[in-house]
């Protein structure tokens, strides 16, 4: 599994207030996030009027998919002249696909399970097991 995420630093030239700022900035988001399918989110300087901070992130098979797909964000977010992209920092981790075998231990919650027959209090005060209903 290959993760891509990135995080970009935004002039909005054309805000001259927080309203304007987030108006732009829901465009961006909302339009990167539905063409690419990405997770995209404002995630700093909220209240500078004029700059924002956005961090997105990419998961895939493929190294060279990540990266192509990351180009492609950062192009389409410039291409859409609503911003002008002063700096970015991105990043592609590989995660290996070697799980470790899940232990499970059956006894865990086998006391809460063997509670009285009845379903009243058992001897730490909880109540066990429900008696059976009629149907």
């Amino acid at each position: 599994m290959v993760i891509g995420s990135g995080i970009l630093e935004i002039l909005i030239p054309d805000s001259r207030s927080l309203k304007d700022k987030r108006g732009v900035l829901n465009r961006i988001l909302k339009r990167t996030q539905n063409s690419f399918n990405i997770s995209i989110a404002e995630v700093g300087l909220q209240d500078l009027w004029g700059r924002a901070r956005i961090g997105f992130s990419i998961v895939g098979n493929d190294r060279a998919y990540v990266n192509r797909k990351i180009d492609m964000v950062l192009n389409f977010i410039q291409e859409q002249q609503l911003a002008e992209i002063l700096q970015t920092m991105i990043e592609i981790t590989s995660v290996s696909e070697q799980m470790s075998p899940a232990v499970y231990e059956e006894r865990k919650y086998a006391a809460v399970q063997e509670g009285p027959e009845g379903g009243g209090p058992d001897s730490d005060g909880g109540l066990g097991n429900p008696p059976p209903s009629d149907p």
